[in-house]
């Protein structure tokens, strides 16, 4: 009988909890993505962006309970996250506190929740022993095409450059800050430049790679943005 071969990776991260009555009804109005959809254990990616949709912070958000929700984020977001919902929270009933957990990246397992790299779930403080090590964890984020704050995302990208609005952002949701340029550009133009896995052998003409990495059999794959 064959088994399906199960790989395991540390995830740096930092951590958000968002509780109380108001609390799916704030993060609605304050994310890209439908979190009042997610039922209890779901999980889903989104942006915090600003009034311009310039990118404040990738989050995955993770429904704990009805009125309780942990948002993860990239390392040294934690505070400007916590920040900013705090500072636009007004008379929303709901507690912001930073939280610390561990969290490692599962490939081909069925434990923990969705999140923002595609075949993979994330777990929170669990025992289990990582079997890629930050190398071949990078090879297979670039691989994949999964973008990352401060290489391929930043406060100066447009989500749909990275190819953000394709799973970081929901066009039936109400409001949030961001949304109208956000939906124009979705609907009515397209972007200059986007995201591109390119093979590095000399050939690829690029704008600017933000990642790359070796393969074993020693080819060069990167990712890089690309004029459109």
């Amino acid at each position: 009988m064959h088994t399906k071969r199960v790989d395991v990776a540390q995830r740096a991260r930092e951590f958000v909890g968002v509780r109380g009555p108001d609390a799916a009804d704030y993060l609605q109005r304050m994310v890209s993505n439908d979190v009042e959809v997610l039922t209890v254990g779901e999980a889903c990616p989104a942006l915090l962006l600003t009034a311009k949709a310039r990118v404040i912070a990738p989050l995955v958000v993770w429904r704990r309970g009805e009125e309780d929700f942990l948002v993860l984020t990239e390392p040294g977001l934690g505070d400007r996250v916590q920040a900013e919902l705090l500072r636009l929270r007004f008379r929303a009933r709901c507690e912001i506190e930073a939280e610390e957990h561990e969290s490692v990246l599962v490939f081909g397992g069925e434990a923990g929740f969705a999140t923002d790299w595609p075949g993979a779930r994330e777990v929170l403080d669990s025992n289990l022993v990582p079997t890629l090590d930050g190398a071949a964890l990078e090879l297979r984020r670039i691989e994949a095409g999964v973008p990352r704050w401060g290489h391929e995302i930043d406060d100066k990208i447009l989500p749909a450059e990275a190819g953000l609005d394709a799973t970081h952002v929901s066009f039936s949701k109400g409001c949030y800050p961001g949304q109208e340029p956000i939906a124009r550009l979705h609907y009515r133009g397209h972007t200059n430049r986007e995201l591109r896995v390119v093979e590095l052998d000399g050939g690829a003409e690029v704008e600017r790679v933000t990642s790359e990495a070796t393969r074993p059999d020693g080819s060069r794959v990167a990712l890089a943005y690309v004029r459109r």
